[in-house]
């Protein structure tokens, strides 16, 4: 009786694999009767099937995601706009668009995309012979992730998106500093005096006044200086300074 029942429905398989000979749950009742379906993989799988349309799948989650385009229901909520979504991983591609992440980068021009269709739609637009962009210098480094990073130094392109102010930085850790100065944070302590700071580079300015060190020199008189500024103010008003370029700047 089941196996008549099978051949009068129309049955929809999305990544439901074919099985063998000896069997599988039926799908259409909740007897569990065993029928014969043409063989493919040669193992048992029970199929689950949708409620409302019959639509079957291999997974009851599948299942469980599927109904909810006859429901209606959308449990995952947007923590920042309220928006809710039927699918996880539908909330986790919309918020992108509050936390200004673009995860899908470019191998022509390193032009990053939040969605892989606005990368697919760039290429096709930009790039059609599929050839690669020459940038401008040939550093090299030691993961992907720190060579599109670096990438972003060309292209001017800034994917990171302050919440607060819509301010936009071409890398996470520069976002992340810039959000101190809306939440106050100042994780960086000096071990010296107990002053704190937002930013670790702020930090170790801040403690070549207790340390001394000097690492600005002049390259006309060979005075050293704390603070890159302080070299500039210097070379621009010092007798036999002046006539020196802002840009030569000793380090050494």
């Amino acid at each position: 009786m089941v196996e008549a029942n099978m051949s009068r429905v129309d049955i929809m398989v999305e990544d439901v694999p074919m099985i063998g000979d000896d069997g599988a749950y039926c799908c259409l009742c909740t007897r569990h009767s065993l029928v014969k379906v043409p063989r493919r993989t040669g193992t048992k799988e029970r199929l689950f099937v949708c409620s409302y349309c019959g639509k079957a799948f291999n997974r009851p989650k599948k299942v469980e995601i599927h109904q909810r385009v006859h429901t209606g229901e959308k449990p995952f909520s947007c923590s920042t706009c309220g928006k809710m979504f039927s699918e996880a991983g539908n909330l986790r591609k919309h918020q992108r668009v509050h936390t200004g992440e673009k995860p899908y980068s470019c191998g022509m021009c390193g032009k990053g995309f939040a969605w892989i269709r606005n990368l697919k739609t760039h290429q096709q637009k930009s790039h059609p012979s599929g050839k690669k962009k020459k940038y401008f210098c040939s550093k090299g480094f030691t993961s992907p992730a720190n060579l599109e990073s670096h990438l972003r130094t060309h292209t001017g392109e800034k994917s990171y998106m302050c919440r607060a102010c819509g301010k936009a930085f071409s890398g996470l850790s520069n976002l992340e500093a810039h959000e101190r100065v809306h939440t106050g944070e100042k994780p960086f302590r000096c071990d010296f005096c107990g002053k704190r700071f937002s930013e670790a580079g702020n930090l170790k300015k801040h403690q070549r006044v207790h340390t001394g060190e000097k690492p600005f020199r002049c390259d006309q008189c060979g005075k050293r200086f704390a603070w890159i500024c302080n070299l500039r103010t210097h070379q621009q008003s010092a007798t036999g300074c002046g006539q020196q370029a802002v840009g030569s700047l000793g380090l050494g």
